[in-house]
């Protein structure tokens, strides 16, 4: 089944600015069970679904583009940031906007739940609090694309335009409501105390990923320094500092 028609967009972007996506869509349809409303509008606001409990909040884009609006809306709301990170992805390539299939693959790239330490270093503000759940969920999607370059200057054969993203699945999600819960994202055992370079090993990343993870943790108050050892930052869980 073909989508309905998407408006052009900047290379990689499923739409304009505000052009509605069918993974977006779908993932408000999956949230707003029994007496949810859609699309509510709510001050200076507009908010994805409105239950009777929470605010939610569905941002496919970086955590730090409405990290003023979560912060505003906890004053008073309990709030649910939905945060999907893209496990797989199915490519699909159409000779034009809504034209015939080209072909089909899939992509090498793949999202993981550890990738939410990329959007939370920039939503330290806000996370943890009381009010407050970050939803991170692995989904699969159908991504439809066709030859383009938008507003780039120079142009390539191998440039783009997404005109849609579609949900096949949803893999895994993960709540985060209280610092203690990034350990959850973490399942590895490290020694007391620790330094990045022993995430880095047991995470197989590299060093300065687990510099930002490290970040994350202290910001939120899931880890502590407890030292140094030459130059390096010594660590321990919080609760075993304590």
């Amino acid at each position: 089944m073909v989508p309905p028609p998407l408006v052009r967009s900047q290379p990689g972007q499923p739409g304009p600015p505000g052009m509605e996506t069918s993974l977006h869509r779908q993932l408000k349809e999956r949230y707003a069970l029994g007496n949810a409303r859609i699309e509510v509008p709510l001050g200076d606001y507009r908010i994805d679904v409105v239950t009777d409990d929470e605010l939610i909040e569905i941002q496919h884009g970086s955590l730090s583009a409405i990290r003023d609006k979560i912060k505003h809306l906890i004053e008073e709301h309990t709030v649910r940031v939905v945060k999907p990170i893209i496990a797989s992805k199915q490519l699909i390539k159409l000779d034009r906007p809504q034209g015939d299939l080209v072909s089909q693959r899939k992509s090498p790239k793949r999202g993981r739940l550890l990738d939410i330490f990329d959007e939370l270093v920039h939503f330290t503000q806000v996370f943890p609090h009381p009010k407050l759940t970050v939803e991170v969920v692995l989904v699969e999607v159908e991504e439809r694309r066709y030859p383009g370059h938008g507003r780039r200057r120079r142009w390539s054969t191998t440039d783009f335009e997404v005109e849609d993203r579609i949900l096949m699945r949803v893999d895994r999600n993960l709540l985060l409501s209280a610092a203690e819960d990034l350990w959850q994202l973490l399942p590895i055992r490290l020694p007391t105390p620790f330094h990045t370079g022993h995430l880095a090993k047991q995470l197989k990343i590299q060093r300065w990923l687990a510099q930002r993870i490290a970040y994350c943790l202290r910001q939120a108050g899931a880890i502590r320094e407890v030292g140094k050892s030459g130059n390096t930052r010594l660590y321990d869980r919080a609760s075993d500092a304590a």
